[in-house]
């Protein structure tokens, strides 16, 4: 079943309103037609709006309101992913598995031994880029939201935009302990703020993980291996998922 999203205000009484790019790709690539179903979310309460369509218009989907279906989609943690600025087009594929993943938000960093570097002017265009990604992997996995992909940050200030957040995780090739590492993430609550930092293909240097641990960050290993960029989000994200899917206080 197809997924979109709508501002809450589309949804009032049994009535959907869609508009916007939705119409043209429901009614001309996805050829929808009257009667058909659809499963709509508001990215704000967690719910799931199945509607079946009741007219097609030139520039508004009209929907009737079927049934809500509340059962929660999203994992029970907010998870912040900082990522160290990849080579080529990684970053699309991070973005677009962090968010099938369960990721609250994704935040760019430009850390010291990044390669890339992203021109301001170009910036805005690579931001509305990788925002398109994450809405398109939200609709497909159905989040009940879409998350964030911020402006691009330099290291000291994505540690400090961490804040109060609950548990501060950055896998380190130098961390050995995984006893260490599973007891911290089993240690995690429902309703916590958790922030993951994970370093570009040169890693992190020793002076942002001495930054990062003076700042509450707790290094932590992914095992033996040497885990590229692209791998170790996702694998920090799938322990995350596995251990916290479904979790209750």
């Amino acid at each position: 079943m197809y997924q979109f999203f709508v501002e809450p205000e589309a949804i009032a009484g049994n009535r959907v309103s869609i508009t916007g790019k939705d119409v043209n790709h429901i009614k001309n690539v996805l050829r929808m037609k009257e009667g058909e179903e659809i499963a709509v979310s508001n990215g704000i309460d967690g719910k799931e709006y199945r509607c079946g369509i009741l007219m097609l218009g030139e520039d508004e989907i009209l929907c009737e309101l079927r049934f809500v279906k509340e059962d929660a989609v999203e994992l029970p943690v907010k998870v912040y992913l900082f990522q160290g600025l990849p080579k080529a087009d990684k970053m699309e594929l991070i973005i677009q598995k962090a968010v099938e993943l369960g990721v609250h938000e994704v935040i760019p960093v430009a850390t010291k031994r990044a390669v890339v570097k992203i021109d301001a002017k170009k910036e805005k265009s690579k931001l509305a880029r990788w925002q398109s990604i994450a809405e398109a992997a939200a609709k497909q996995s159905k989040r009940a939201c879409i998350p964030q992909i911020t402006n691009v940050m330099s290291f000291k200030e994505a540690v400090q935009k961490v804040g109060e957040a609950d548990v501060k995780l950055i896998p380190y090739e130098m961390a050995e302990d995984m006893s260490y590492t599973r007891e911290i993430i089993r240690a995690i609550k429902p309703g916590q703020l958790v922030a993951v930092f994970i370093g570009p293909e040169g890693g992190f240097a020793e002076e942002e993980i001495a930054f990062a641990t003076e700042n509450g960050f707790s290094p932590v290993t992914l095992g033996k291996r040497i885990l590229r960029t692209e791998t170790a989000g996702m694998t920090m994200l799938s322990i995350l998922m596995y251990e916290l899917e479904g979790k209750e206080a």
